[in-house]
């Protein structure tokens, strides 16, 4: 057990360099000058071929994914959701933590304090890419569906006016950011404030704030993925999705927290992190890796029991629809997502070894990746899916504008907060 003469100095503070500010941004260009070129190449002859020459439910948005745009906004939307629940579980760490009253995470808590701090770009990000490509992305938008006099007359669609509308759609996107950013906004502040004056009242009030963010999650996490994901791909649904989403979500989230901590600590910050804090981590990493093999198997395993065509049709045009160009990242995305983290961080020392951490983490991230991209994808742009320049650019632009927010959030206080009533806890951490 460790001793309070042994403990390192709790006054650590983050500096955003001149020089991770440059890397950023040569990153953000590079990613931007890889989106032109590929937008370029996409508008010249690349993106034109037309996936409604493909049968299948997916005549819905088949009909525009002959459009090179729409590849373009398919992307953006992707990412956008992607890094939504990497900063939203940010708060979700902070919160379930906060209820169960935990100690043993207070002296990395600023790394998921700060990570909801990206959720207004995704946001505005999201809001912008629907009111310019929402007709390319999501069929139920087009009018003529609902319209029983229309010969494009859909009676499924119709029969989910009530949910699926634009006005009560961008409302509820509005609510979902709204909640958890300024929810965020009071764990935060008190956070802060619970820094320079001490005593236990913002600790107090950060538990009743984040159990309130847990209420309002717990519906929210599920609905959003219905409106971001599920309603892409109408006439298909699934009563596990929102528990599928939240699940990727969430081992993402933990993926970003631990790959953060572990550099931090190879940078010479929180000295005060130990092997059983990263043991933990690592615990989190693989248990959540689990359970989304669990929630991903529970539904392909009851849609293929019942073999329901209205139901297999979504596993059918991943396996063999647009000329199987989905079926790679579909087993691609269960490698990176369960076999390979499951294998890596199966022993004790690989859950507090820098280098498997890191291997375990990217390849968390990545397949992650890859399961939005391969739940996003067929519905939006079809046999015109793929990876080139568009996608790897999205990906780097994204990537460094979330580190840059993530950076300027822990440069603004102390790595480690200094008058949280359970820092002594997670400073004496330690697991035999």
């Amino acid at each position: 057990m460790a001793s309070v003469h042994s403990l390192p100095s709790i006054e650590e503070r983050f500096e955003f360099t001149s020089g991770a500010k440059q890397k950023l941004l040569i990153g953000g260009a590079i990613g931007l000058a890889l989106v032109l070129v590929g937008a370029f190449l996409l508008a010249n002859g690349s993106g034109h071929e037309a996936a409604a020459a493909h049968g299948g439910e997916h005549a819905e948005g088949a009909a525009h994914a002959g459009n090179w745009l729409t590849r373009i906004w398919a992307n953006i939307w992707v990412n956008a959701v992607y890094f939504t629940g990497i900063s939203v579980i940010g708060m979700f760490f902070m919160s379930y933590n906060y209820l169960a009253e935990a100690g043993w995470s207070v002296v990395f808590k600023r790394i998921p304090e700060a990570m909801p701090a990206f959720l207004p770009v995704t946001g505005v990000i999201m809001l912008i890419v629907f009111f310019l490509g929402g007709h390319d992305l999501f069929h139920w938008t087009h009018e003529e569906l609902f319209d029983p006099g229309n010969k494009l007359y859909d009676p499924i669609i119709s029969g989910k006016q009530g949910f699926l509308n634009t006005p009560f759609f961008l409302i509820r996107m509005l609510v979902y950011f709204a909640a958890w950013y300024m929810l965020w906004r009071v764990l935060r502040n008190a956070s802060l404030q619970e820094d320079e004056l001490g005593g236990t009242s913002f600790y107090y009030k950060s538990i009743r704030y984040g159990t309130a963010f847990l209420v309002i999650f717990a519906v929210t996490s599920s609905t959003a993925a219905w409106d971001f994901v599920m309603s892409i791909d109408t006439h298909w649904f699934s009563t596990m999705f929102g528990w599928y989403t939240l699940a990727s979500w969430h081992v993402s989230g933990l993926a970003v927290i631990t790959l953060t901590v572990v550099t931090l600590r190879e940078m010479g910050y929180l000295r005060a992190v130990n092997t059983s804090h990263l043991r933990d981590l690592g615990k989190f990493v693989f248990a959540f890796s689990i359970f989304w093999t669990y929630v991903w198997f529970s539904q392909f395993l009851l849609i293929y029991y019942a073999n329901l065509p209205e139901e297999t049709i979504y596993y059918r045009e991943r396996f063999s629809g647009y000329g199987g160009i989905f079926k790679a990242p579909f087993f691609i995305n269960l490698f990176l997502n369960f076999f390979f983290p499951f294998l890596v961080l199966m022993t004790r020392d690989a859950k507090a070894t820098h280098s498997i951490l890191k291997v375990a983490c990217w390849s968390v991230l990545i397949g992650h990746y890859f399961d939005f991209w391969n739940n996003i994808m067929p519905g939006t742009v079809g046999a015109n899916a793929g990876f080139g320049p568009v996608e790897f650019g999205f990906i780097l632009l994204f990537a460094c504008s979330f580190i840059w927010s993530v950076s300027t959030q822990l440069a603004k206080a102390n790595l480690i907060p200094r008058n949280h009533p359970m820092l002594e806890e997670s400073l004496h951490h330690d697991i035999p």
